[in-house]
């Protein structure tokens, strides 16, 4: 990742724009310069694929004016083998200067997304959803869809989908090796009734030290982003806590 600022630790800690998704841009970054978050990948949301030149460019200057790197962009999801539907959104990432797509393709269109990526030199990386994802529950299945292409195909590992799904978010770290080119950080936990819910980074069941143990040691360069998708109206404190969490964190286990 080209022309980013300091990390934290040795880790490169920031948000998913998700986690202020009923939010404006303009929020977004006050509360990036708030908390002194350095790293956003955005979503439609906030730099819409329908954007023209001029306002992806106007809306690119207040991250670099606040000192926010962008470190990609989606989720997209790609429903059929359209090329020049999907190149779109390749010639749009390349306007926009990402320096990665996380994506959720259909199976059938992974022939045109590998194509396009060789061509546009742009990584690929294939989020899980877990239980509820008919193709790619956990990193396993992406490994499973790309294990024969570019390697600029890799995998966004949920945690938490991971999680729900019966994996171990620290083996993945092993399992993924160089395949592993982002990652959405969020803490699940099981409720009585045998049901996930998320909570704030820390509080649920996710071996987050772990994790950022094993991260650390690979020193891995993606971006470790924080999607809390928790009360969207007022997520502000949720993203605090957990982003305190994390960071406390990688302070202990990197000294």
């Amino acid at each position: 990742m080209a022309q980013q600022p300091a990390s934290s630790g040795s880790l490169h800690i920031g948000l998913s724009s998700d986690c202020m998704r009923k939010q404006s841009v303009d929020e977004l970054i006050a509360l990036c310069t708030e908390l002194k978050v350095h790293y956003v990948q955005l979503k439609d949301m906030h730099l819409p694929r329908t954007s023209a030149p001029a306002e992806i460019e106007s809306t690119l200057a207040k991250f670099r004016a606040a000192d926010i790197a962008i470190t990609g962009g989606g989720i997209i999801n790609w429903a059929t083998p359209d090329e020049a539907a999907i190149r779109k959104d390749f010639v749009f990432a390349r306007v926009a200067r990402y320096p990665l797509i996380v994506a959720s393709p259909e199976p059938a269109t992974l022939d045109v997304v590998d194509k396009l990526a060789k061509e546009f030199k742009m990584p690929i990386a294939i989020h899980n959803h877990g239980p509820e994802d008919k193709h790619y529950k956990t990193p396993l299945d992406v490994l499973a869809a790309i294990k024969k292409r570019d390697k600029l195909l890799g995998c966004c590992m949920d945690v938490g989908h991971t999680l729900r799904s019966g994996v171990d978010p620290v083996a993945m770290v092993a399992a993924l090796g160089n395949r592993l080119m982002d990652l959405h950080m969020k803490d699940v936990t099981r409720k009585p009734d045998g049901t996930w819910t998320q909570v704030e980074v820390g509080r649920g069941q996710v071996d987050v030290v772990a994790l950022l143990r094993v991260l650390a040691k690979r020193k891995f360069q993606g971006h470790v982003a924080l999607e809390y998708e928790i009360n969207d109206k007022a997520p502000q404190s949720g993203i605090k806590e957990s982003l305190a969490y994390l960071r406390g964190v990688v302070a202990t286990i990197t000294g």
